[in-house]
């Protein structure tokens, strides 16, 4: 005889079983389809505090109604049974935990295609006060039809503010929490995105970021290791996606993108070659020999150099030296106001044979203008690949011009070279 919980759900099969429940596949009678129905450790139930908590949360989690999150239809306690239950949307398909079990890791697009959908989850839950606080393989489900869900919304709040001890949910779910969460401090937004992270980490590569079986170990190793860049580890994964992961994985929540909106974004455009940007609030917060600050190879060596460059530009017009000594100064307007134009200073002696025949002089300086200004640009460029950057910021100009600043974007460093010779061509004609 089959089991029948709250009058109404009938238990066909187990789906899974972890520390503190087991999911069971069911029949709602009244409504006549499946829904999948977790049944809380007996030893829950007796705790007051988790019981009042549990209630809370999973009101909240009852309320997001999103394409990427797992609904919650009902929750209530069968005395007959003595176990809390929550009824929740099923999922034919499998969690990501069961896809990295059975095939090590996923390829970069549906590695990318899985954590988008995650991403447009938690930023929905965010937005609605919702922070999941248990990001993990096992909570996200991908369909049949290849929608993911994020499951379990609340439940983890629960158990972490239960005065029972959870040894072995927090044991087995160490590697995935934020560094605030292994403190002990209140985990935000920012949290998730740093356990989303985890997550990306382990999809592309098929390991986790930092192994570690007690809060303690995980702490240390955050603290003191990197854990290997993602395209080194796969040189299928482009390098600015791993740049992104890696700005997911920053120690500090400050470090991180600002919301899970801005990780979709991000890690879209690292899997197309696009760099992520750090802003302001970011670089204040990255702390020095972290995952985090590996970001700053692309994208912030590229504004480095281009900054040196322009500095090195600005020096060589107002201290013409050695290679740059040919560059023409700046020229002063040749149109000014009549009751201010100066009479033409007279001609110093000898001035004519200095120049000697048909201006010779002043084209070779021509000449060394352009030479010198193709060897700025060069240098730039060779300066910016040795950043490990495809990004350059090239100095160019004309006769009559100082040195400007433009950009240059490419996906390899051939193609920018190209780019910038084309660049002090046209500019030196």
């Amino acid at each position: 005889m089959s089991t029948v919980i709250a009058g109404r759900y009938e238990l066909e099969r187990r789906l899974g079983i972890g520390g503190m429940s087991t999911v069971q596949l069911a029949l709602d009678r009244r409504l006549e389809r499946h829904v999948a129905v977790k049944l809380l450790a007996e030893h829950l139930a007796d705790d007051p505090a988790f019981v009042s908590r549990f209630r809370r949360e999973a009101l909240a989690a009852a309320r997001l109604v999103h394409p990427n999150v797992v609904q919650v239809f009902d929750f209530g306690f069968d005395e007959a049974a003595h176990q809390h239950f929550i009824v929740m949307e099923y999922v034919a398909g499998r969690s990501c935990a069961e896809l990295l079990r059975d095939r090590g890791h996923l390829d970069v697009q549906e590695a990318v295609d899985v954590l988008v959908q995650a991403c447009r989850g938690l930023d929905y839950a965010h937005r609605n006060g919702v922070v999941h606080r248990d990001v993990k393989p096992g909570n996200l489900l991908r369909s049949d039809d290849g929608v993911v869900k994020l499951a379990d919304f609340g439940i983890a709040k629960a158990t972490e503010q239960s005065s029972i001890t959870q040894v072995g949910s927090v044991l087995g779910t160490a590697a995935y929490l934020a560094p605030e969460q292994a403190r002990g401090e209140e985990a935000g937004p920012r949290a998730d995105i740093y356990s989303l992270g985890v997550v990306a980490y382990q999809l592309l590569s098929g390991r986790l970021p930092y192994e570690a079986t007690s809060l303690s170990e995980l702490a240390l190793k955050q603290q003191r290791e990197l854990p290997m860049r993602l395209d080194e580890l796969d040189p299928a994964v482009p390098p600015t996606l791993a740049q992104a992961v890696a700005m997911a994985l920053a120690l500090e929540p400050g470090g991180r993108p600002a919301d899970a909106a801005t990780f979709e974004r991000t890690l879209r455009d690292g899997a197309r070659g696009i760099p992520p940007v750090a802003d302001t609030d970011q670089t204040a917060h990255l702390p020095a020999g972290t995952a985090a600050t590996r970001i700053l190879r692309g994208s912030a060596a590229a504004a480095a150099a281009g900054a040196a460059g322009a500095a090195a530009a600005r020096a060589a017009e107002r201290e013409p030296t050695g290679a740059t000594r040919a560059l023409p100064r700046r020229q002063p307007p040749q149109q000014v106001p009549a009751r201010r134009r100066a009479a033409p200073a007279p001609a110093a002696p000898g001035a004519s044979a200095r120049q000697g025949r048909g201006g010779a002089p002043a084209k070779a300086a021509k000449s060394g203008g352009r030479a010198a200004r193709r060897f700025l640009a060069l240098l730039l460029v060779f300066l910016l690949i040795g950043a490990g950057t495809a990004v350059a910021i090239v100095a160019t100009g004309n006769r009559d011009q100082a040195v400007q600043l433009r950009r240059v974007v490419s996906d390899n460093a051939r193609d920018a070279i190209q780019q910038v010779k084309d660049l002090v061509n046209d500019n030196s004609k």
